[in-house]
């Protein structure tokens, strides 16, 4: 049973977005009974005095063990949200990344474990899948649109 909330004040949070063969890499996100509530790119809090860039390359080598490439400048989002009726209150910086020659070739799957040793599973997922009603939905919420029309901005 997971009994995570979001926390009580704006929190920083740098994320990472891989793609394969046009799908993107994502971890599962349940709510408090198990069900798969949807999907959220890889990454994680930025640490006071450390800056977001830095943060999403030190979040993938300490979830999935590698070093990545980041591609570009990040896309900027304020994410207010709900969990299980906590709300959350996120800025994120979510940047392209790229994995090492190899990386998870011919896995649909990756398992990995956050800082607080929760364990955590990951698929690649085309983003017409996502946001259906038979589908998760992508976190944060208007990142798809933003990905598909990257002119998109929010209000």
């Amino acid at each position: 049973m997971n009994t995570w909330r979001p926390a009580s004040m704006i929190r920083v949070k740098a994320l990472g977005l891989h793609w394969r063969n046009g799908r993107l890499l994502a971890s599962e996100v349940y709510d408090d009974a198990g069900k798969l509530k949807g999907v959220r790119p890889l990454g994680g809090s930025v640490e006071f005095g450390e800056p977001a860039h830095v943060a999403v390359l030190r979040e993938f080598k300490e979830e999935l063990g590698l070093d990545v490439v980041i591609r570009g400048q990040p896309l900027v989002m304020e994410n207010l949200y709900a969990h299980e009726g906590s709300a959350g209150h996120e800025v994120l910086f979510i940047f392209e990344v790229t994995f090492p020659a190899g990386a998870f070739d011919g896995q649909e799957r990756v398992e990995f474990y956050e800082d607080s040793g929760a364990a955590c599973v990951a698929h690649w997922y085309d983003l017409n899948d996502l946001d259906r009603d038979d589908g998760p939905e992508l976190f944060p919420a208007g990142l798809k649109a933003l990905l598909i029309n990257p002119s998109c901005q929010q209000p």
